[in-house]
């Protein structure tokens, strides 16, 4: 798989993600997506201490040094969202990152995290002292690299410039945030802001949350994210007229190219200006496995224009 810079680590241009690990995918089948990912050349791979409460963490930390050898894995995982009482809760106080990222080094069986990542932005805390948990985190060796996730362009923006390493400060590497044909709102001062900045740009949910899959044309599967009670919510905003036109344009030219609409949707959001990774899930090893076959496809730029244009 082709590798790209991520500030000083070479990553796969796809990464596994594992958000649905310890709850809707069993130990099994991810034990089996993360060998075909390792095994397909892949190395990075991004969770969370929110993912399953824990759980995905967990799961992650209990094949590392087993199943595969640590070298060979560029570990991604995020701070600042914790389940209290079954309730999401934000909190980038300096305590709460630092206590997630201590608990995120237990589960994962790790002495270090080689990206670290504030989930997402907190209005309530001051951005300086959330800040100073990332100076903390690298200065004492628990983190390599840090990175950022669903902030703005000028929250990226004040972020990168208060962690100057000309002030003697711990460097923001990446960025990441959801982008996809069905969602290109990152275009317009994301991922400027990140190619501007020189940070990796790391892109979530790029099969439009699955619905660039075309799974849903028809309705709602069974077995589908969107019938899961932890992912409906996630899935119904692109089951809509505007997407329906989006996911028909997918499937025409994944029809005429001999492609997968999956594949077209996925080297769109892999080989778009600025993407330094796009992140992939499954709920099982299969559907991972055919999710790798992208990695041999690259769209024609007039396809890629007129993806352009009807998503635009």
């Amino acid at each position: 798989m082709e590798g790209r810079r991520l500030g000083g680590l070479e990553v796969s241009r796809l990464g596994l993600g594992t958000m649905t690990w310890g709850r809707d995918t069993d130990e099994n089948e991810a034990a089996q997506q993360l060998q075909s990912f390792i095994e397909a050349g892949g190395n990075l791979v991004d969770t969370a201490s929110v993912y399953g409460d824990g759980d995905a963490e967990r799961v992650l930390g209990g094949f590392i040094g087993t199943l595969i050898k640590r070298e060979n894995a560029i570990i991604a995982t995020k701070a600042g969202v914790s389940l209290i009482d079954g309730v999401r809760k934000i909190s980038n106080s300096r305590n709460s990152l630092i206590s997630d990222l201590d608990k995120s080094l237990n589960r994962l069986n790790v002495d270090h995290i080689d990206l670290w990542q504030i989930h997402t932005w907190d209005g309530s805390t001051p951005l300086e002292e959330s800040l100073s948990a990332i100076d903390y985190a690298v200065s004492s060796g628990k983190v390599r690299y840090a990175g950022i996730c669903n902030f703005n362009g000028w929250q990226i923006a004040r972020s990168a410039t208060l962690q100057n390493p000309l002030f003697g400060k711990s460097a923001i590497t990446s960025v990441q945030n959801e982008y996809s044909l069905l969602n290109r709102k990152v275009e317009e001062e994301i991922i400027p802001a990140s190619t501007s900045l020189s940070l990796g740009f790391l892109a979530w949910s790029p099969l439009g949350r699955g619905v660039l899959t075309g799974k849903y044309r028809d309705g709602v599967p069974s077995d589908s994210r969107g019938a899961s009670p932890h992912f409906a919510n996630f899935v119904e905003p692109y089951l809509t007229t505007r997407s329906k036109k989006i996911v028909e344009a997918v499937c025409v030219a994944a029809e005429g190219l001999g492609f997968s609409p999956l594949e077209v949707a996925l080297s769109w959001v892999r080989d778009a200006p600025g993407v330094t990774a796009a992140l992939i899930g499954a709920r099982t090893g299969a559907q991972l496995r055919g999710i790798l076959t992208v990695e041999q496809i690259t769209l024609p730029e007039q396809v890629r224009i007129a993806l352009n244009e009807v998503s635009a």
